[in-house]
This record gives structure tokens, sequence and C-alpha cells, in this order.
């Protein structure tokens, strides 16, 4: 992404139609059109209200407002420009080797932005200390002109469009926590909870450390443990029966569905025996595995489950938000999934209001006031930054959940008929695609030649779990599906930051690549 900083000069030229504004009017369409991004440092805001202001009272127009007319110019700047501001680590080189401290404020806050910066500014002397070139409005757009804006190497996942979009509320989340100093489940997990449980429609949230220790909780709250056996999907990160396995409990791997990669209700009873204790399902690639289904079999068999929504936050399954829609719900927010923070972060769902206080206590070792632990716990806190990091996130979470289903649409409407199988979506499910995924005959030869033109590509699960080295000594059961999907499925770039012409130029190389073997392939 190419970044322009204006100067104040810059923009009060145009405010006030001062000399040939139609370069900076071009910039800005340029910037619309999605080619570069434009900015202004917060330090410049005040200037700007003060200058343009004076100038229209001096310029004693009639019947002009200058208060009310620069308050409405400086609504319009917000709305196409991004602020930057300066942060306190950074004040110490302003002082020390800023001529103009002003014009120093503005270059050092944009050195943090991602990619390539340039400054617009018409004052030749302006002091960018030397760390980004500074380009009069002529030059920024023959800048424009001369390199291709558009990414020959689309992100498979892109967080740093998304971060540019909240910087100032990230910023001053996070410095409102260096300030207050509660940087372990301070006044920002609560907060964070609370927006949660309202999203996902459940009374309780838990928010902890990661995915991972979501799971745990969950099972050490059911009093899951050594001996007990737990029905899950062997086609999964291992986490899931990492943690059934940590505890002493056996994993029980059931097959799955061809068609949506879920845990497949119809075979779950028969692996039902007297030792077994839950069932944990996994809410795969972004779409909820058929949970009614299996809170029956559950419910007949007294047993409770928890949904491993790791990739499915924000998903739905009959209108209902995945996380709520059993027992226990359990998601990760780690940094590539729908909803991601900056580090390990997770949660735990419930409306059982006796499960909510036992993995309360759980997180903090088992603690239910200072020092005193009536239960084993493990140390699953979930740090104020991360709170601050996903309030912000969260925000605009609902706006990422259409952009996502609306690409992943597109990218199936692209690869139709191409000979590869698109994600099948159950018409009562929405997805959050975590992973936009395609099962292909010859993967390692779509992989190579996708490599070949810049398009990243990932494999999630090369090897299930029943045939991860960590369960050698126990049974392998017999999963043909899951087998098969493993050795065929592969995931191409997604996040609700793709352009359209990133998404159409990955397809069509696809697709392109899909198609000619089948053109090569005997018989087609």
């Amino acid at each position: 992404m190419k970044h322009l900083v204006f100067d104040v000069n810059v923009v009060l030229d145009l405010w006030l139609n001062r000399g040939d504004t139609t370069v900076i009017e071009a910039l800005l369409e340029r910037s619309r059109a999605g080619e570069a991004r434009v900015w202004i440092a917060a330090s410049s805001l005040p200037i700007l209200h003060y200058v343009c202001r004076n100038e229209l009272k001096k310029s004693g127009a009639d019947g002009v407002d200058a208060a009310a007319l620069t308050a409405r110019l400086i609504q319009s700047l917000l709305g196409y420009a991004s602020i930057l501001s300066v942060q306190g680590f950074q004040q110490p080189d302003l002082l020390s080797a800023a001529r103009d401290l002003e014009d120093a404020q503005i270059a050092v806050a944009a050195t943090v932005l991602h990619g390539e910066t340039r400054m617009v500014s018409n004052d030749a002397t302006f002091d960018a200390l030397g760390s980004i070139p500074v380009l009069g409005p002529d030059a920024a757009l023959s800048w424009l002109d001369a390199a291709p804006t558009s990414n020959a190497h689309p992100d498979f996942i892109d967080l740093k469009t998304q971060q540019d979009l909240i910087r100032p509320q990230l910023e001053q989340g996070i410095h409102r926590i260096l300030h207050h100093g509660q940087y372990i489940m301070g006044p920002e997990l609560g907060e964070l909870e609370a927006k949660l449980a309202e999203y996902v429609g459940v009374r309780h949230c838990i928010g902890v450390a990661s995915g991972t220790d979501a799971l745990l909780i969950a099972m050490l709250a059911l009093g899951i443990g050594p001996g007990d056996e737990v029905i899950t999907t062997p086609f999964t990160f291992i986490a899931t029966g990492e943690m059934i396995a940590l505890i002493g409990a056996v994993p029980v791997y059931v097959d799955i569905d061809p068609r949506t990669y879920n845990l497949d209700p119809a075979l779950i009873e028969a692996a039902v025996t007297p030792r077994t204790r839950a069932i944990v399902p996994v809410s795969l690639y972004g779409q909820c595995a058929d949970m009614d289904a299996i809170n029956a079999i559950a419910e007949r068999h007294e047993l409770p489950v928890i949904e491993d929504a790791a990739q499915s936050f924000g998903a739905t399954y009959k209108g209902r938000q995945s996380c709520g829609l059993s027992l226990i719900g359990c998601t990760s927010f780690f940094p590539s999934k729908p909803l991601g923070a900056y580090g390990d972060a997770g949660a735990c769902f419930t409306d059982d209001e006796a499960l909510a206080k036992a993995m309360r206590e759980i997180r903090v070792h088992g603690q239910d006031r200072r020092y005193h632990h009536p239960r084993i716990g493990i140390n699953g806190r979930l740090d104020s930054l991360q709170a601050a990091v996903l309030l912000a996130k969260l925000a605009i979470f609902p706006e990422e959940v259409e952009a996502r289903a609306r690409i992943g649409a597109r990218y199936s409407e692209l690869l139709a008929g191409t000979g590869c199988v698109t994600p099948y979506l159950e018409p009562h499910n929405t997805s959050v695609y975590a992973q936009y995924t395609i099962a292909v005959d010859d993967r390692e030869a779509l992989v190579a030649k996708l490599s070949a033109l810049g398009v990243p590509t990932a494999v999630h699960y090369p090897v299930p779990l029943h045939r991860q080295p960590a369960f050698a000594g126990m049974t392998r059961p017999a999963v043909p599906v899951a087998e098969q999907a493993a050795a065929t499925v592969v995931s191409l770039p997604m996040h609700p930051y793709l352009t359209e012409d990133d998404l159409t130029r990955v397809a069509k190389q696809a697709a392109n690549v899909l198609t000619c073997r089948l053109r090569l392939e005997p018989g087609s």
C-alpha cells in the first residue's frame, strides 16, 4: 500500500481554493480508488482549524460563517484522511533533531506506516528529518503513476490494512492501559467480555489466554479427566485432541461430513461408550457443525457438548451465533482468526452460571478469592492489551463478516466448473471463511504453480490427528473421509480487505491451472 501524508499547506490550498487545486483533487481521487491512502497528522488539525477559520474571516465573504464552514471542512477531511499521532517514545528524537518541530512531528508520526510513504508538501524546506521523501503535489501524482499500486503478490491474510483503519482506536486503548497500569485482567477485559457475550447472545463470556486454554478450561470445568473418552474430529488443529490427551482423557475420533468437513452426526452415536464424557465438534473453516443434531445425540446420552469455534466466531447456525450453540462454546483470537488479537487470546461462552464461575476460577489458578484455591486451575488469563486490541476490532467486525461472506461467494462463483471442489455451505448456515478452502486432485502441482505466480496458499491440515506422532500409541480409527480431505484440501488468500482485482486475479490463476490440468487428463 502507498501512503500520502498531507502537510498543512496542501490541505489549506484545497480548502481555500489557492492556486490550481486540480492535482490535489486528482490525488484524492486516486486515494478513493484504492491506489493510495491519505493521512493527516493529529498535530496538524488544530493548525488547520485556526488558520482556515482566520483566513475565511479575513476574506469577509458575505454570509459566510467562518467557524461553521471550518468545522464542515474538518469533518470532510476526516472522511478521506486517516489520522496519524506522535507517540511518546518518538518525542526525544523530535526535540533533539528537529529544525522545525511541527514538520518533524508529522514526519516521525508517518514512519510507523506499513508500505511506501511520501510526504506531500508545497514547502521546499519541509523538515522530514531525512526519514521520508518529500514531494510536491505534482511529483506525488507522478510517483503514483510511475509505480503500479496493485499488489502482484496478494497477502494470504492482510492485517496491515485493518490496522491502519483502526489505528486511532488501537492507540487510544493501548495508551489507556499504559497509563492505568492494570496489564492483567484490567477494566478492558470486563468491557470485552460483556460485548462478546452480547454479540454471541449468551449470559457469560470468560476471556482466556488462548483458544487452546479455552478448550482446556472448559473440559476441566466439566470434570473430565484420566480414563474418560471425548468424541471429536480427527480433521482439525492438534489443540483439540491435544487438550483431551493432556488431562489424561482419550480422544475418540469420528469421521467427518465430506461436504462441510465437520464432524458427521450420523457417526457419533456408534462411538459413545460408558466412558464417554463429552462431545467436541469443531466448526471448521468458518462454518458451524450441525449442532442441533449433535446436541440431540448428546442429550440422549446425557453428555455435554463443547463447540470448538476457533475458526467460526461470527458465523451463524439457523440464525444463532457460533459459540452460543451448546453448553460451552470456545473460540480463539489468534491473530489470523476472523476476530484476532495481536497475540494469543481466546474465550469460553456459556449460559450456565455454575460453569461460568468454575471457568473464571480455573483461569486464575483455581482461585475464588485472593490466595484461596478451591480447585486446581491454570494461568489462563487474558491480558488487558489483547482485550484493548479486540475491543477496537470488534467495532468493525460485523462489516468484516459481511465482507468475508461476499468474498467467499465470489471465489466460488469464479472457480465454478474448474474441477476443484469449492466450499459447501449448508442453507441454514453462514460462514466467516476463516480460510477459503478448496479440494483438488493434485494439490502439490497447484501449490507449486500458484507459488510461481506469486499466489500464497496454505494447507489446513495435511496430517489428521490420529496419524500424528504424538498419538502414536492410540488406536487408529477408520476415518477415510478425513484422510481424503487431508490429502486434497488447499486454502487460497482470504481476508475482508481482499480487493476485487486481487480476488479475481487469484481465482483466475487458480482456474487456469485447474482447467489446464483437466484438458490434459485422458477423456476430458
